[in-house]
């Protein structure tokens, strides 16, 4: 029972995981203001503004800094780990979107050309974040952390 009272009074993990899901609340309300679109699905979908990945590692890293210091290993772990799952959002993640959207079209084009019912499924095209999705959110996760760590 006491294993699972520390689980729930996990200030990091609750940060991390609130940033992570108020990231996920305002991609929805993003689509909903800019396309006029409610989506509420998107919300369990990777990819798109703000990276809920980036709020998360973010609000992690910013809370461990807060509590812990710069200079303790759990910061240099914290923010590794952060520093590699951004960098792999836009890299990794971002160019293998580019590259089904690129698939999907050339099947299309394929399509057409063969006149056959050739219709393979269509790849998941969003899978990684642009560096403005990044940086907004981590800066969402910079700014949970604040708010929990230090105004809370």
């Amino acid at each position: 029972m006491n294993s699972f009272i520390e689980l729930l009074s996990n200030r990091w993990l609750w940060t991390a995981i609130l940033s992570s899901t108020g990231a996920q609340i305002i991609k929805v309300l993003l689509i909903l203001l800019f396309e006029r679109r409610w989506q509420p699905e998107k919300a369990l979908e990777t990819g798109g503004m703000p990276s809920s990945h980036s709020a998360m590692v973010s609000a992690l890293a910013t809370g461990v800094a807060l509590t812990e210091g710069l200079g303790s290993p759990l910061f240099a772990v914290a923010s590794t780990f952060a520093l590699i799952v951004m960098y792999d959002a836009t890299g990794v993640r971002h160019s293998s979107g580019q590259q089904a959207r690129l698939i999907n079209e050339l099947v299309s084009e394929l399509r057409d050309v063969v006149r056959q019912s050739f219709a393979p499924k269509p790849l998941r095209v969003l899978l990684g974040h642009t560096y403005l999705e990044v940086l907004v959110g981590t800066l969402i996760g910079v700014l949970a952390a604040f708010l929990a760590f230090r105004w809370l």
